[in-house]
């Protein structure tokens, strides 16, 4: 049926009257919910999205694909209930399960912000959920996902198995295994545990992960009854047909419906659950009247269970256990994944050693990086036999009334810091710009002269659509007071300025790397994004992106850029007087989830060069070495 038909009609009074608080209830809460279906109009539904939940003050993510949609929000329960009641009577969410939970206002905005539980973000996807990151592999058809059981039905197998009853499995078949289908953090600090029953944990970084563990282990799967269970049960759709689909051997895989959520609200004394279920938003982790802890610092081997400080792995950032104690005596962190894998931390420094050259065994050894076995691996033999790391090569795109020679210089700092691992590139942007002059506060005149001399001249990635062309000898007095907001209506000249970077592009090549500073930021992220859509992904591997926002240029366009991207900028209200956070924050939420890392500082509208800022942009910038 049409997407649009469906969607149910919002009065004028009614939307005023959910804008002012949504009902009486004033109680916050978390809704999960999600929908395999046909949808005709993804982009429709979207919209949809947008306004109702932006009209009823929710927060969190919607993915919504040709597939289906994905929701995680949050908000006051009037809003959740009456968004449930609203997706309810369209009829392409029959049957659907909408998990609400009441729970404590976010507390944290740190750790609202990471899960996204600061602002709405709606986007398209080609998929709700992406099993096989390697285009190799064939997505399976969801029509092959195992049998849901209820939280009931799923603890009953358990029982049965458990006790060693005669009561047949669900298949007819006593030969019985669970499998988590979650990620390696995720089970850290909770899993089902059934006595004589196997589970199998396949002790993956990321979701895309699990089809390659399943393929490594087809034949301890063949022939069992698989009892699949991951947080709210999305994940086990996908993967439970992804072992179906390989045939004779598979047919018996079913999976937990509603997930751990469902089961902890049906056993809230956990049943064979131990631990806490991992949440994607602001809660962290939702327990069950059991008082017990699985997990154990990464350090000091304590109990420890709590992600709240969301310390992550130095090397592949995947979440870690750092008791507080062990946090204010360690920096760096290395999973358990990467240790078995032979990485140490990805640390970069720079070895102060005054000795005099004379005095050492290799000259070489003055001022050389010191850095990780993962970074070592790329380097290239010099000339005189010595190993010299390959430097990432960045394109540099600087503001609004910037040019490459001033922006330069600004950034020397970054560049003298970053001169062992990246070579910064500086251009200028295509549009010029009058010079702008104050005049004198004693002078009276209705039109004061300008400066004497001369001036370098200031560029522009967008400008404002009344922006007459200017000449080097054209002055122009000041608007005063500043317009913080001035951005906002710089919208022209997006395409001489993306034709213009892509000669650049073409000419020069070889560019790992993006960075923009405030337009430039904007007009880096245009570019990516445009690129994206031209030849199916950005041309870079990736992009620094500071005190940046998102150019009202073109239409808006929800599918996320497919790029790792680093996100520099005053975290707080004020700290940034020029580019709100809130601005830098959307443009962060424009970018792929899993692949956007956000720094956040209290240096104004700048690139921070000292620790930990510094230390971030580097960390990050390993992983392209």
């Amino acid at each position: 049926m049409d997407a649009k038909a469906a969607l149910p009609p919002t009065s004028t009074q009614e939307q005023q009257k959910q804008e002012e608080g949504g009902g009486g209830d004033g109680s916050y809460g978390v809704l999960l919910y999600y929908k395999y279906a046909d949808v005709p109009d993804a982009p429709a539904l979207a919209a949809f999205y947008e306004s109702r939940c932006r009209a009823l003050a929710l927060v969190g993510r919607v993915r919504v694909g040709p597939d289906g949609v994905n929701a995680t929000l949050g908000g006051r329960m009037a809003a959740l209930e009456k968004h449930i009641e609203e997706m309810s009577s369209n009829s392409l969410f029959d049957g659907t399960d909408f998990k609400l939970a009441s729970c404590e206002d976010p507390i944290d905005e740190r750790v609202a912000r990471e899960c996204g539980f600061t602002s709405l973000s709606v986007r398209l996807v080609k998929e709700l959920v992406t099993l096989c990151s390697n285009p190799s592999l064939t997505t399976p058809d969801i029509s092959f996902a195992g049998r849901h059981l209820s939280a009931a039905e799923f603890h009953s197998v358990l029982q049965t198995v458990g006790t060693g009853s005669d009561t047949e499995a669900p298949a007819g078949q006593n030969d019985v295994v669970v499998l988590d289908a979650r990620n390696l953090y995720e089970t850290r600090i909770g899993k089902f545990h059934v006595p004589n029953v196997e589970t199998l944990h396949p002790e993956i970084r990321q979701y895309s992960d699990l089809p390659l563990w399943i393929d490594e282990h087809t034949e301890k799967l063949r022939g069992k009854s698989i009892m699949m269970y991951c947080t709210g049960g999305i994940r086990c759709e996908m993967a439970s047909a992804y072992i179906r689909s390989k045939g004779e051997g598979f047919e018996n895989v079913f999976q937990l419906y509603g997930g751990i959520q469902r089961y902890l609200e049906q056993y809230p004394d956990g049943g064979y659950f131990d631990g806490k279920n991992f949440v994607f938003d602001h809660r962290i982790s939702v327990g069950s009247n059991k008082d017990n802890i699985l997990g154990t610092c990464l350090i000091c081997g304590s109990t420890y269970d709590d992600y709240s400080s969301r310390c992550r792995c130095s090397n592949c950032r995947m979440l870690v256990l750092v008791c507080s104690t062990c946090q204010d005596s360690n920096k760096e962190y290395v999973c358990e994944l990467c240790l078995k894998n032979g990485k140490q931390c990805c640390e970069i420094s720079v070895k102060q050693d005054y000795q005099a050259e004379s005095e050492l065994s290799e000259p070489s050894d003055i001022g050389k990086l010191s850095i990780s076995n993962k970074i070592s691996t790329s380097k290239a033999p010099g000339s005189n036999g010595s190993e010299q790391l390959k430097k990432l090569r960045i394109l540099c795109l600087h503001g609004f009334r910037q040019n490459s020679s001033n922006f330069k210089g600004r950034t020397s700092s970054l560049a003298k810091k970053l001169k062992h691992i990246a070579e910064l590139v500086f251009i200028d942007a295509p549009h010029k710009l009058s010079f702008v002059y104050r005049p004198h506060p004693d002078v009276c005149s209705d039109k004061p002269s300008p400066p004497s001399g001369t001036a370098k001249t200031k560029s522009a990635w967008l400008v404002s659509p009344n922006m007459s062309c200017h000449t080097m000898q054209d002055w122009k007095v000041a608007d005063a007071p500043f317009d913080p907001l001035q951005y906002q209506e710089q919208t022209d000249g997006f395409k001489e300025s993306y034709a213009y970077l892509e000669s650049i592009i073409a000419q020069d090549g070889n560019f790992d790397g993006v960075l923009g500073f405030s337009q430039g930021a904007a007009m880096a992220a245009l570019l990516c994004r445009q690129q994206q859509k031209t030849c199916g992904s950005p041309k870079f591997r990736f992009g620094i992106f500071c005190s940046g926002y998102p150019a009202p240029v073109g239409d808006f366009d929800r599918e996320p850029i497919r790029l790792p991207s680093l996100h520099c900028f005053g975290g707080g209200e004020g700290h940034d007087r020029q580019i709100a956070s809130r601005a830098s924050t959307e443009l962060a939420g424009m970018f792929e989830e899993g692949r956007c890392t956000i720094v956040e500082h209290d240096m104004g509208h700048i690139i921070p060069t000292r620790p930990p800022y510094i230390d971030r942009m580097k960390e990050f910038l390993c992983n392209f070495i």
